[in-house]
Formats: structure tokens, C-alpha cells, sequence
């Protein structure tokens, strides 16, 4: 049997849907989503396994002009996807750049549209929140234009269309043999998985600058047979003052962002943990390259 395996990036702005289409695609959670831009901070890869293929799908961090050392490590992460890539798919969003025009005049995709020699599929997400007129427009106008080798609509949130997207990325794929087992589902260890659902939680509770400011480390993992598996996590804040906001009056905050996130991580584990938070300050680690380095930002991803 032929079997085909490649890589496939998503790329596009802050907040178009890239997660939740990664997620649509698989079935399953792999990438944390929240109603706010900037959450995915590293590329996350999930994996699509079938009998006579495997696609490897890169999540990444929304494309922005950087303003501090994170983001432009955060910007590494999209090149090195693209680099890596054997198909690119561009994320329109038809909710909030119904013209796409905002994604395809950006800086950085145009150049990438010029200069990459990848397969490129445009996908029109949100496509709920459009009409059947106006896409069948753009479709035809994209089409036209032939940027792209395939244009396609689909909702990630109704799961409208998805099929649609492996079928067009299976068409350029190379030949090869798979990269991972079948029963894999992600690149990451469940640690990262476990912080990741940590810092979604962040996003969820708390406003403004805070959840931007916090970088979350697994400290513990123990699995005890027979007993809650203990895990011991340390959430990272720039000052003390965000350090006081995380717990809380009276420690309310934290025991909150606990439960809530105990309850994510046991639904994603499928068994009991018991969850200890601490809240540390490092301050403006943002910017520190010692510090990136450590949370596993590598200069130039070379980890």
C-alpha cells in the first residue's frame, strides 16, 4: 500500500481559529483555545492517522510584528513550521476580516505567499458566521487569482467542511512512510499538555495583562498507583503585584484557577490528580533570554 505523510502549518493573525480548527481536524483537544489573541505561544503538532496516511498538523503562535524577545521567539516557531511544511494552510476569518484582506495584506504572509514554493490552501474559517453568496464569491475570486492551490470553507465550531481540508492536503503529500505510530496524537509530553491547560485557565480567569504575563512550569509529575497522581506546578508572574492578583483575596483566585484547572486536566488525563500551585515572581521574563530559555523558548529553535 502507497502511504502518504507530510506536514501541514497553520498559519494566520492572532485569534482566527487556528486551535480550534487543529482540534476540529483531530476530534479531540490538542490545543488550548480562548476568546482572547496571542494564547498559543509555541508550535504544537497533532497528529492525523489513517491506514494509508498520517498528517502532521502545526498549530502556531498568530503572526504579529514582534514588540519583545517572547514574540519573536514565538515568530520562530512560525518560521521553523513553514520551513518544515509540505502544505501551508492560510486561516482566513470570515467573522472579523470577512474579505480576508487583513491576513493576506500582512507583511510577513505576503512574503510568504511570494516566496514560498509550498503548497498553499486558503480556508476560509468561520464560515457560520457568513453567507453561502458572499463565500461562493470569494471562493471564485480566490480561485481566480490562483495564489492558492485550493480554496476552501469551513466551520471549525459546527465541524462543517473539515474533511474537505485533509482531502485537499492528502492530494500533496509525498509518498513516505509514517512518522509516528498510529496511536499518537501529539508531539508533546502530557506535562506540556497539563501546563498548557493550566494557562488556559489563566486566560479564562483573569483580565487584561495577566495571563500574557504568565509562564507555567510543571515543577513534579508523580504517577502513584493507587492513589490521586500528584502534580506540582509553578506559574511564573513579571511582578509582585501580578503574583497577588493570581491568589487572590484570602488565596480565593488560586484555589479557583485550581479547581478549574484540576478538572480540564483530569478530564484530559481520564484519572483522579491532586494539583498543587505555587505562584513565583521572575521578573520581566518576557524579555530575558535566560529566562525564555529555560521555560524552553530556544533562540532560533534550536532545542
Amino acid at each position: 500500500m502507497d502511504i502518504k505523510s507530510g506536514y501541514a502549518a497553520i498559519i494566520g493573525l492572532p485569534n482566527s481559529g487556528k486551535s480550534s480548527l487543529l482540534n476540529a481536524i483531530l476530534g479531540q483537544k490538542i490545543s488550548i483555545t480562548t476568546n482572547k489573541p496571542q494564547t498559543t505561544r509555541k508550535s504544537i503538532a497533532g497528529i492525523l492517522s489513517e491506514e494509508s496516511y498520517q498528517i502532521i498538523f502545526l498549530d502556531t503562535p498568530g503572526i504579529l510584528k514582534p514588540e519583545y524577545l517572547l514574540q519573536e521567539r514565538m515568530m520562530d516557531y512560525v518560521e521553523k513550521s513553514i520551513k518544515d511544511a509540505d502544505v501551508i494552510l492560510f486561516l482566513g476569518d470570515l467573522e472579523n476580516d470577512p474579505q480576508c484582506e487583513k491576513m493576506l495584506k500582512n507583511e510577513y504572509v505576503a512574503e510568504i505567499i511570494a516566496k514560498t514554493n509550498r503548497r498553499k490552501i486558503l480556508v476560509l474559517n468561520k464560515a457560520d458566521k457568513s453567507n453561502d453568496a458572499f463565500i461562493k464569491e470569494l471562493i471564485e475570486k480566490f480561485s481566480s487569482e490562483k495564489i492558492f492551490d485550493a480554496v476552501i470553507p469551513v466551520s471549525s465550531m459546527y465541524k462543517f467542511n473539515i474533511q474537505s481540508i485533509v482531502e485537499a492536503i492528502l492530494e500533496y503529500l509525498p509518498s513516505h512512510p509514517k512518522y509516528y505510530e498510529d496511536d499518537i496524537a501529539a508531539n508533546e509530553t502530557e506535562r506540556f499538555f497539563v501546563s498548557e491547560i493550566i494557562r488556559e485557565k489563566i486566560f479564562e480567569l483573569y483580565k487584561e495583562e495577566i495571563p500574557y504575563s504568565c509562564e507555567v512550569i510543571i515543577e513534579d509529575y508523580k504517577e502513584r498507583p493507587g492513589r490521586k497522581d500528584f502534580i506540582s506546578a509553578e506559574i511564573n508572574v513579571e511582578r509582585n503585584s501580578q503574583k497577588g492578583i493570581i491568589i487572590g483575596k484570602m488565596g480565593e483566585a488560586i484555589k479557583k484557577l485550581g479547581s478549574k484547572s484540576r478538572e480540564s486536566i483530569e478530564e484530559f488525563l481520564q484519572k483522579e490528580v491532586y494539583l498543587e500551585l505555587r505562584v513565583k515572581v521572575a521578573e520581566k521574563w518576557r524579555t530575558n533570554e535566560l529566562s525564555l530559555k529555560s521555560f524552553g523558548y530556544s533562540k532560533g529553535l534550536d532545542e
